[in-house]
């Protein structure tokens, strides 16, 4: 959710700070004051593009700030800064570190939700559908889902080794003596796995066998031969150990030296049996040159790496006993695809049947919702239809698509093709509430959600903002009373007079709160206004 939020020079905006609350809060003020900049300061925040023109004029440029809590997240919070300078560039930074837009739409901005009427709403994005229609059937849909996803993928590795086969197959009369001829040229050769690596490591010890013992053998007399470092160290120990009675810090130098001298000892002993262990046998030698000239000639052929060997090893073993099997091994394949084809289409059976038990309890609640919202007969249609094999991904095997039915009788179409905009923003609304903390996203941005609202259908709006508000944080620009006094934080937007306006946003609590709902309910501060809005307040407070 969005902690706090600093705008500089963004439209009519110059220095202006919020700190929407963790449930409802409400942008009030008159037509034309500012609070669509606001909204693109959120917009920036979120990632969405950058507009010059939304740079004050006279500035030279405008900063966007916000901190952001996110579930699973860091516990201290996000910093996101944008900037965008006049002559258009931009800079996004979150947490310090320079990022793109991208990144901060995939990241913070996922968490939230710009439901503005004229916005592109997730909700006339029809590949969104059977998103929300999952996140709310959970773990039911889950599962099924999950099974469904592994089968596609087995499907299409199964599909995927019918073709290469098919493609070895294939093979023409060159194309088929070039295999034989590789195979044959590197199974004279029989190269094994890790062979190289190993020839390339004991050669230079077959190579200088006699230096290496000479070396061994010098360093362990040096060590452990008569008058060599353990005698002398034994020495200096026995020495140090009998003065140790007078002064006991020589004792604490007698201990050490005696670790020493055990490491010592161990490694004298240790190069004796390397020492012995070495062989310098000519004819190994030149048996292991004779094979590594071997192993290079394939990798002059067939390489660079001896892992490129003997995968042209097998590809060519492949092509040869494909010509020559008959057909089996397409046979083979052929009976993986459609078993694997017939395990999908189980999975997929399960999945649009789990879908199927949702989706009527989804648009009926939804539907309740619309209701609440004076919106009488009309309903959500929640509609799933089966794709052609070759059109099914990831989602699943069919088209899920949420309709909407204006009243009872009706034809339910798509939502972008029936419902006006207020509508749609209801519906959305609706949508919201029923799924809960379950769509993903933190923070919802209302924006003329209210559009076209009165009477009992704002009292309604507002009832269901605030049921929505226990789940989300909901910051709303609006023009209603009824939707003003049931916010835990109210922030007034006004525009100073003169020949630059500017734009101010201002937190109001008490008598100043009282006033400003009594211009939203009639345009004046009369005394009977202000008592309204005293009983309105006290009534959403009580």
């Amino acid at each position: 959710m969005i902690d706090q939020m600093h705008v500089c020079d963004v439209a009519l905006i110059h220095d202006a700070t919020i700190e929407p609350a963790g449930g409802l809060t409400v942008l009030t003020g008159e037509t034309g004051t500012g609070k669509t900049a606001l909204l693109s300061s959120i917009k920036l925040l979120v990632g969405e593009r950058a507009d010059v023109s939304a740079v004050r004029e006279g500035a030279d440029g405008l900063c966007v700030e916000g901190r952001f809590f996110v579930r699973g997240g860091d516990p201290d919070g996000c910093v996101v800064r944008r900037r965008v300078s006049a002559d258009g560039r931009g800079r996004v930074e979150i947490d310090g570190h320079m990022a793109s837009v991208r990144e901060l739409a995939s990241g913070v901005g996922s968490t939230v939700d710009l439901c503005g009427q004229h916005e592109h709403q997730r909700l006339l994005a029809v590949q969104t559908h059977v998103e929300m229609l999952d996140a709310w059937a959970g773990e039911s849909v889950a599962a099924p889902l999950a099974a469904y996803q592994e089968a596609l993928a087995a499907a299409k590795d199964a599909a995927a080794e019918l073709e290469r086969i098919r493609e070895l197959g294939r093979a023409t009369g060159e194309k088929l003596e070039e295999a034989a001829f590789a195979l044959r040229r590197i199974d004279e050769v029989d190269p094994q796995e890790g062979e190289l690596q190993e020839l390339e490591d004991a050669l230079p010890r077959a190579e200088h066998g006699e230096a290496l013992v000479e070396a061994a053998s010098g360093a362990h007399a040096l060590l452990a031969g008569d008058e060599g470092a353990c005698d002398t160290i034994g020495g200096a120990v026995r020495a140090l150990q009998d003065a140790s009675r007078y002064d006991a810090r020589l004792g604490g130098f007698a201990q050490s030296l005696e670790s020493a001298l055990i490491d010592v000892e161990d490694v004298a002993s240790e190069l004796r049996s390397y020492a012995d262990e070495v062989e310098f046998d000519p004819e190994s030698l030149e048996a292991m040159h004779a094979r590594m000239s071997q192993l290079q000639g394939l990798l002059r052929a067939f390489g660079p790496r001896m892992e490129d060997v003997l995968a042209r090893r097998q590809e060519a073993r492949e092509v040869v006993e494909a010509a020559g099997d008959g057909g089996e091994a397409e046979r083979r394949a052929r009976g993986e695809v459609q078993r694997a084809e017939a395990l999908l289409a189980r999975c997929a059976d399960a999945l649009d049947e789990a879908r199927a038990k949702a989706a009527p309890e989804l648009a009926r609640r939804v539907s309740e919702q619309m209701g609440r919202l004076q919106m009488g007969s009309a309903e959500l249609v929640v509609t799933q239809e089966r794709l052609p094999r070759a059109e099914w991904g990831r989602r699943g095997p069919s088209h899920v698509e949420f309709l909407y039915r204006p009243g009872a009788g009706l034809t339910a179409r798509p939502l972008r093709r029936i419902a006006s905009g207020g509508e749609v923003s209801r519906v959305m609304l609706a949508c919201k509430v029923v799924l809960g903390e379950a769509d993903g996203c933190d923070t919802l941005v209302f924006d003329e959600v209210d559009a076209g609202v009165g009477g009992a259908t704002a009292v309604a709006l507002a009832g269901v903002l605030a049921d929505l508000a226990r789940s989300h944080q909901v910051i709303v620009v609006t023009h209603l009373a009824q939707v003003a006094v049931m916010a835990q934080r109210h922030y007034l937007v006004s525009k100073s007079a003169g020949d630059v306006p500017q734009t101010s946003i201002a937190q109001i609590e008490g008598e100043d709160r009282v006033a400003e709902v009594a211009r939203m309910l009639s345009g004046d501060a009369s005394e009977l206004s202000l008592a309204h809005a005293r009983e309105m307040l006290a009534a959403a407070r009580g």
